[in-house]
């Protein structure tokens, strides 16, 4: 942890793109050091130093080097950028291109090689950069020293060929063509096991693993807990002792109603494990490929885990129902009931694992956990009959875990005492009666046959949950492709045009007398600003875990007095070793801070900074590329621009300018490629690099920030994004960047430096001087301090001399020695001068907030989503084959439900349908839709951020969006289960089935979205939304219809989904006179009278009811805008 920096965090949580934790380069080194601790000795190491300071990548390239030697071991490093003192570290290099090896072999004869191809390495050039540009068609003429011959292009093929006559290349050849000799072989050159400790330590470690992570989301567990406690409090008094009965068959079916509540409990507080789950998967397979464990391993500690939980869970639940709801009151009933719930939450547990390792994706996952839960439900023997399912179906009723748990239970309760007495003339007890009533066994053996059957379920669920985590890897991953047709395209474009050497060209650091050139579509009108800081200081709470460790103080400061200024046409770079502050600084200068304490002083052109005015003239690129998935590059690029350039700019203009941004920034090959999401699929990290710069630029600022722009680019990339930056800089605008282990090259483009050391405080603010002269010289004066070496990189050379160690070993504190500096009094004059008005430069105003209005934000915004919904299949096509699938499913199940009117069962078989659909495809449109607004919502803060839009614009667009899809569904589901269940057709019936179906999917969707926006991400949504469809289902007219105790009426009627089955089931069959016989098989009455005295559903009321149903999806959607409005959950 030394080796790799890790020591200063060792005790903080690494954290994502929503919980604070350790930096972007602490995760990197997290990565390496995941490696290292192990005992392989072939270590394969993909850009390990992307987001990583030069000394920081300096040290651990050489612990790898020393172990690799030491331990005889094979190490293969890809390194983006390698500094080099860095590069220097390296026994052999192997250099690829256009998928052909161009050199393998010793690295000193490298550069060799190329020179004896006509090509030369000249000094201050970092041999790495040359190796990697000397084969670029661009870039190769400038390193031509064969001068007595014409320039030719080299290709990448003629190296190839050159290298196999070169004397490293035919050695390589022959040492490949003899072959090898296995008396050489060490016994333990082979690892004869997969894992790198015997099972049993896997095992303990992984249970320990798992164990911490319950305990750091206990929160989760706990609001769980709460919620199932809640619940249970509701429900013991709704069906409360005093108002139930043990006297007919009527009241043995609202005790069935509460035990069939019970197990839909218990079986869907298990569905929270697929959000949970699925966000763990990318981390599991990553351990299952580098044969950390295997899945079994993973998965019985996840199995005997959660044992406790479904004891607690279970047993809570009966400790607080069972009495009060009045059951029967013998103890061993009691433990019966206990028994059952906790094999079914166990059963419940592993479906959902399973589930989500099927489905690997948010969306597709809850899908099919949605419709695993829909299958167990309507099959299991309630909702619908077992006499009433069609003999195609039965073979479902026999495979459903909830039949079992339903006939267990029922069996266990009615054969107790208060059940026993004789029912009517039969030769059966009142509790047989009301099972054979309902289609259930009434034996007592089905007890232990549920009790069997769940256990087992859970042992053969749990087996396929490891069966799926062993054979199925992660859903796609793809990388944006250039052809090499547009390569060739891309190149002869550019070939006329003069290729200034990039050398020369960021070199030119002195703006005396510089005449910024107009270029095409880079001279938009803006205002020159500088900005200036001084005494900036910045606080954080200090957490509850490191207060535990001994840290008294109740603030940890981030930034001592930081003082300093960025000035129009001057590139600044902001360096320091990782966790030096250089973001917070960015971040606090931007104004991009949620939380924290800031203190201290910032102005713009002399006048106070204003935030609102303050994003409207700035840029911020950050560290993390955050954007839309879904769309291309060029239309990210477009609906930046159309939101953030002013409005009098027309679209041809802005046109030209995005297409201008594309071409310095070479994305015009990729400007029809999908942006995808980061290490999924779409671009490529340096791709996403580009274009976040890009994006942007298009804004037109007048200041820009650049968090890490090179960072994750090879060297001719990074070359690349700052010949852009420079082209910037010299229209006059302000630029600042933060840079890890810039080359010479890059490093020496910048025109001043602000230098930061380890907690925040400054060690160099002012120019760099020609060649680093200035900022060489400053540190150079310092007593002790060794002088640079020739040809060494002032970047790698600045941050050794001042680390912690050298300062230990100087005993100097180069923050002390840099306040007392004349270099900081000239700092500060320079402050205090641009802190100043000048009287030819305005206060910052605007006459509006944003570029835009409300409605073009609107469109723009609505025009964006409708592009990420129509190319996110994953959301929008799973959800129409969902419902394509649960139409003919339940059609083929309710076949002709709807026109059977002759008993009191028909009329509930049509309802348990309707009820089935409305709660199952409206809760399968409500948890799918929470990963993609949680996805939208976080590029959101970044856009909003960037003061592209206001909140209200972006939440009414993602709400309008969902109309036309939505509707589809509804005409997809409301034809198939219409004509299948053979309702009755006429115009008007068909219509309002449809209106009630298409505004309940609705208030479900915008439901999910509003559970979305009021939580931290979209794994707590689906458990604060949970109880409610819990209470949904429990109060919609059901399971317990007028008979609901009067204290909880009011919630019946506060309730979505019993206005739309009121609604339903009254378009249907409210207008119907015919006789109905009722379920004594004695009296009679009308289908209208029936449904207005047992239901209280009355025809005349049918305007009322479509209001409220309409006034719910309103409801909905405005909370959403709200919170999307009010509440911000990331911090920075």
């Amino acid at each position: 942890m030394k080796i790799l920096g890790l020591d200063i965090c060792a005790d903080t949580i690494v954290g994502d793109e929503m919980i604070k934790g350790i930096s972007g380069g602490q995760k990197k080194r997290l990565t390496t050091g995941e490696l290292l601790v192990g005992s392989a000795r072939v270590l394969f190491m993909d850009e390990i130093s992307t987001g990583l300071d030069s000394a920081t990548t300096y040290q651990i390239i050489k612990y790898l080097r020393d172990s690799t030697h030491a331990l005889d071991g094979t190490t293969i490093i890809s390194l983006l950028q390698p500094a080099p003192e860095t590069y220097e570290l390296f026994d052999d290099v192997i250099l690829i291109s256009e998928g052909q090896i161009v050199y393998q072999g010793p690295r000193e004869y490298a550069a060799d090689f190329f020179a004896a191809m006509g090509f030369r390495c000249p000094e201050r050039k970092n041999v790495a950069d040359f190796l990697q540009e000397v084969l670029s068609k661009k870039d190769q003429q400038q390193y031509w020293c064969q001068y007595d011959y014409p320039y030719q292009f080299v290709s990448v093929t003629k190296f190839a060929e050159a290298f196999k006559t070169f004397v490293i290349g035919k050695r390589l050849h022959d040492d490949l063509d003899r072959p090898y000799n296995r008396k050489h072989n060490h016994p333990a050159a082979l690892s004869t096991s997969n894992y790198g400790v015997k099972r049993l330590e896997i095992l303990k470690s992984n249970f320990q693993w798992q164990r911490l992570l319950m305990k750091r989301n206990s929160f989760i567990y706990v609001f769980k807990f709460i919620q199932l406690l809640l619940v249970a409090l509701i429900t013991m008094t709704v069906f409360f002792r005093t108002t139930m009965h043990h006297d007919s068959v009527d009241d043995g079916i609202i005790y069935l109603g509460a035990l069939y509540f019970a197990i839909v409990m218990i079986l869907f507080n298990g569905f929270t494990e697929v959000s949970m789950l699925v966000a763990k998967l990318p981390v599991l397979y990553k351990h299952r490929d580098l044969h950390f464990y295997p899945p079994w391993a993973y998965t019985l500690p996840s199995w005997l885990l959660s044992i406790p939980t479904s004891l607690i869970e279970s047993g809570m639940w009966t400790l607080v129902t069972y009495y009060v709801v009045g059951y029967d009151p013998q103890f061993t009933r009691f433990l019966g009931q206990f028994l059952l719930l906790f094999f079914l939450h166990q059963t419940s547990l592993a479906l959902f694992r399973v589930m989500a390792s099927l489905g690997r994706n948010m969306i597709v996952a809850n899908t099919f956990g949605s419709f695993a839960l829909l299958v167990v439900m309507i099959l299991g023997g309630f909702i619908i009959t077992k006499e009433s399912i069609p003999v195609w179906w039965i073979w479902g009723y026999w495979i459903s875990p909830m039949m079992y748990a339903q006939n267990a239970i029922s069996v266990n309760e009615f054969h107790g005492h208060s059940w026993s007495k004789p029912f009517a003339d039969q030769n059966i007890t009142l509790g047989e009666a009301v099972l054979t009533g309902y289609g259930l066994f009434k034996e007592k053996y089905w007890f232990w046959i549920g009790v069997g059957a769940l256990l087992g379920y859970t042992i053969v669920l749990n087996a396929l949950f490891t069966l799926f985590l062993t054979i199925l890897n992660p859903i796609g991953n793809m990388q944006a492709v250039v052809s090499k047709d547009a390569i060739r395209n891309k190149d002869s474009r550019r070939s006329d045009r003069v290729a200034l050497e990039l050398r020369s060209y960021l070199h030119s650091n002195s703006l005396n007398g510089l005449k910024l050139k107009e270029q095409k579509g880079m001279v938009l009108p803006f205002q020159p600003l500088s900005m200036c800081f001084k005494n900036i200081n910045y606080y954080v709470d200090v957490p509850e875990e490191l207060k535990k460790q001994g840290i008294a103080e109740d603030r940890l400061q981030l930034l001592v007095d930081v003082t300093g200024a960025f000035r129009p046409g001057v590139l600044t770079a902001l360096v320091g070793v990782s966790g030096a502050g250089k973001t917070t600084l960015m971040d606090v200068l931007a104004g991009r801070k949620t939380g924290g304490l800031i203190e201290g002083s910032i102005s713009i052109s002399g006048y106070p900074k204003n935030q609102e005015t303050f994003t409207r003239i700035s840029g911020y690129c950050e560290q993390n590329d955050v954007h839309s998935p879904c769309l291309t590059v060029i239309e990210s690029l477009l609906y930046s621009a159309c939101l953030r350039l002013p409005s009098h700019v027309n679209d041809d203009t802005q046109r030209a300018f995005v297409e201008e941004v594309m071409e310095l920034v070479e994305l015009n090959p990729l400007s029809g490629a999908l942006v995808g999401l980061p290490g999924v699929n779409g671009l490529s990290t340096e791709q996403r690099k580009r274009l976040t710069i890009a994006v942007e630029l298009v804004a037109n600022p007048s200041i820009v920030f650049m968090d890490e722009p090179t960072s994750g680019l090879d060297a001719r990339s990074a070359a690349i994004v700052m010949r852009t930056v420079r082209n910037i800089v010299n229209t006059g605008r302000t630029i600042v960047c933060t840079i890890h282990q810039p080359s010479i090259d890059i490093f020496e483009s910048f025109d001043e430096l602000l230098f930061m050391k380890r907690g925040g405080q400054l060690i160099y603010a002012g120019p760099l001087g020609s060649k680093s002269r200035n900022l060489v010289e400053f540190l150079q004066a310092v007593p002790g301090v060794p002088k640079i070496r020739d040809g060494y990189n002032p970047a790698a050379w600045m941050l050794d001399v001042t680390s912690t160690q050298m300062e230990q070993i100087l005993g100097v504190d180069f923050a002390e020695y840099y306040r007392q500096s004349k270099l900081f009094l000239q700092t500060k004059e320079i402050v205090e001068a641009l802190s100043k008005p000048n009287s030819e430069v305005k206060e910052l105003t605007f006459s509006t907030k944003y570029a835009q209005p409300f409605c073009a934000q609107f469109i723009a915004c609505l025009w964006k989503q409708n592009l990420s919904y129509w190319r996110n299949p994953q959301y929008t096509a799973v959800r129409f084959f969902y419902t394509v699938i649960i139409s003919l499913m339940f059609g083929t199940i309710c076949w002709k439900f709807g026109s059977r009117r002759e008993t009191q069962h028909d009329i509930f078989n049509a309802m348990g349908a309707m009820y089935a659909a409305v709660l199952f495809i409206g809760i399968t449109n409500a948890t799918s839709v929470q990963p993609v607004i949680s996805i939208e919502r976080f590029v959101s803060y970044r856009e909003r951020a960037a003061g592209m839009y206001s909140a209200l614009p972006f939440a009414f667009s993602l709400v309008t969006v969902e109309f036309p899809y939505i509707l589809v569904q509804s005409l997809v589901y409301g034809t198939i289960f219409y004509s299948l269940g053979s309702f009755e057709w006429t115009a008007v019936k068909f219509l309002w089935f449809l209106f009630f179906m298409y505004f309940t999917l609705l208030y479900f969707t915008f439901y999910g979205m509003m559970t979305t926006a009021i939580t931290p991400n979209h794994m707590v949504a689906p458990i604060i939304a949970a109880p409610f469809y819990t209470l949904w289902n429990l109060f919609c007219g059901f399971m317990i219809p007028r008979k609901i105790p009067v204290w909880w009426r009011w919630y019946y009627w506060a309730n979505p989904v019993s206005w739309t089955l009121y609604g339903l089931l009254t378009s249907q069959f409210g207008d119907l006179d015919q006789p109905l016989l009722l379920a004594d098989g004695i009296r009679t009455t009308t289908v209208v009278a029936f449904l207005e005295e047992h239901f209280g559903f009355r025809h005349d009321f049918l305007g009322v009811v479509a209001t409220m149903v309409v006034g719910f999806c309103v409801l909905f959607a405005v909370v959403f805008a709200l919170a999307i409005r009010n509440l911000n959950f990331q911090r920075r």
